[in-house]
């Protein structure tokens, strides 16, 4: 089972693409630095990782202003 779950995570994030490709390419990152930015993160894989960190407002969508 997905923790956080995709209902929670899209709270933050609305789009399940940019929640998709924001997660993938922070857990390409934490492949090669191991830095997670969440205090006892509960998965030991990197996507899950990353998807804790977007829960958690670690990671964010910076919105265009126009």
């Amino acid at each position: 089972m997905l923790e956080p779950s995709i209902d929670d995570l899209q709270e933050k994030i609305k789009s399940k693409y940019t929640l998709a490709t924001i997660a993938a390419k922070r857990a390409r990152e934490l492949q090669h630095t191991n830095n997670v930015l969440v205090e006892n993160s509960k998965s030991n894989k990197y996507v899950g990782q990353a998807l804790e960190e977007i829960y958690a407002g670690k990671l964010f969508v910076k919105e265009d202003s126009k």
